[in-house]
């Protein structure tokens, strides 16, 4: 009989294969070239890699909130911009914030829109209060003294890009991050965009630790 594979429910791939998958996944490879160098057929490496992304999905959900220096931002993310629309509310794009602790982690969420009503929230729920708010001059984050925390911003539209510890230049740069990596995937679908982000968060998050050992021993304890 066929031993289980302990890092997947019912599967027919051997444990050997799967930690080829996942230490090329973990390398960063799409699901092309992973496919080309386990010799497994690409429908296969899709789908475990979807395992992954989903479990990676709910890690991310699990995190304790933000507390200290946070920075708080939008980006957007899709198809190339329409002529004449840029910035907020660009037309065709996927709206996300992301909240970032100063040489901590980052959480991040897709939005309907940049209007006050969607941004506060998401805030108040994954930031505790007393912690130190950085933004830019946009209008939605007015009031964020009123909701118990200190709040600092920075000009863009001024031109001013830092003045001391005003400035949101830890936030942007995960997105130039996250934004170089979608690139390898010639386009992401917009459904399975919020996997990728969450994705991109993780690594994010454990740059600095073995990502290959962190998640395969979450596997080992809860297969996939």
């Amino acid at each position: 009989m066929k031993a289980q594979n302990k890092y997947l429910y019912r599967s027919h791939l051997t444990e050997w294969k799967f930690r080829q998958i996942l230490r090329l996944f973990c390398e960063d490879l799409d699901a092309t070239k992973i496919a080309s160098f386990t010799q497994i057929q690409r429908k296969t490496v899709n789908r475990i890699l979807t395992k992954v992304r989903l479990r990676v999905f709910d890690l991310c959900q699990s995190e304790e909130k933000l507390s200290g220096e946070i920075e708080v931002d939008e980006s957007y993310f899709g198809a190339r911009r329409v002529r004449g629309k840029r910035g907020r509310g660009a037309r065709g794009k996927i709206p996300v914030i992301g909240l970032l602790k100063r040489k901590g982690k980052v959480f991040t969420q897709i939005i309907i829109n940049c209007e006050r009503k969607h941004l506060l929230p998401i805030i108040k729920g994954q930031i505790l209060e007393n912690s130190t708010v950085y933004t830019d001059g946009w209008k939605s984050y007015d009031g964020l003294v009123l909701n118990g925390y200190k709040h600092h911003r920075i000009y863009h539209s001024e031109n001013e890009f830092a003045r001391g510890k005003n400035h949101v230049n830890g936030i942007e740069s995960f997105w130039s991050y996250t934004k170089r990596r979608l690139t390898k995937f010639n386009g992401v679908r917009k459904e399975n965009f919020v996997l990728h982000l969450k994705e991109s968060e993780y690594r994010w998050n454990h740059k600095r630790q073995n990502l290959y050992q962190i998640l395969l021993k979450n596997f080992r304890e809860n297969p996939l």
